[in-house]
């Protein structure tokens, strides 16, 4: 039986892709560069700020100059980190729903907690989640298990009672890599050259909306 469902942040349960977005363009505004389109970065996110970087700078990391760009990049994004941010369409409902059936939920995140816990704690989400770990709590990131593991310990549920939702083949490989169902979204963060029906998955969904049913029916005996 599901006891508790745990969450990959960025393309999952937040749309973050607009402030990336704002700040990334914002900063190619200054440096006298095109900006980027929405969609563009929205396709990067998932692979992290340096990704969103080097699209709008046409720079890799190690060249001259890019540490400085991404220092600047992260500046400004933990200053207006959850301006346009919102829950994906139905993730509310959700997450209420996931209370209302007595489970736990929480945040496994390859995002690191300076940027994460301030997030969480600006949607309001911080003193609902049972556990938010980021690279910062443990070794290894994902697709290692040990931040599933973590994440399992801290809300004292075995990783065969708990389910992890993501949007990304690393997400999915480490649910696998730890043992536990794994549930792909195709609404998510994924590049045009990629599709959530290729990473293994034991389930995939269209919508948020679509967990409702699919949560309701791991948690009946």
């Amino acid at each position: 039986m599901l006891r508790a469902v745990l969450f990959d942040l960025d393309g999952t349960l937040l749309d973050t892709a607009a402030d990336f977005t704002a700040v990334l363009n914002g900063m190619l505004a200054e440096h006298n560069r095109p900006a980027q389109s929405y969609d563009a970065v929205r396709q990067r996110v998932s692979d992290g700020a340096r990704a969103v970087v080097s699209l709008g700078f046409e720079q890799t990391e190690g060249s001259d100059g890019f540490a400085d760009l991404l220092n600047e990049f992260l500046d400004r994004y933990l200053a207006q980190l959850s301006v346009s941010t919102t829950l994906f369409p139905g993730m509310a409902e959700v997450l209420t729903h996931i209370e209302s059936l007595g489970l736990k939920w929480g945040v496994v995140t390859n995002k690191p907690a300076r940027y994460t816990e301030p997030l969480l704690a600006a949607m309001q989400l911080a003193t609902r989640c049972g556990t938010a770990i980021c690279p910062d709590h443990v070794t290894h990131r994902k697709p290692h298990p040990e931040p599933i593991y973590l994440a399992c310990k801290e809300i004292d549920c075995l990783p065969a009672h708990t389910i992890y939702v993501g949007d990304h083949k690393r997400d999915i490989d480490a649910g696998h890599n730890a043992n536990m169902r794994t549930i792909a979204c195709r609404y998510g963060y994924i590049s045009d050259d990629d599709s959530a029906d290729n990473w293994g998955a034991t389930y995939v969904v269209d919508t948020a909306a679509d967990l409702i049913p699919l949560i309701t029916n791991l948690q009946q005996p």
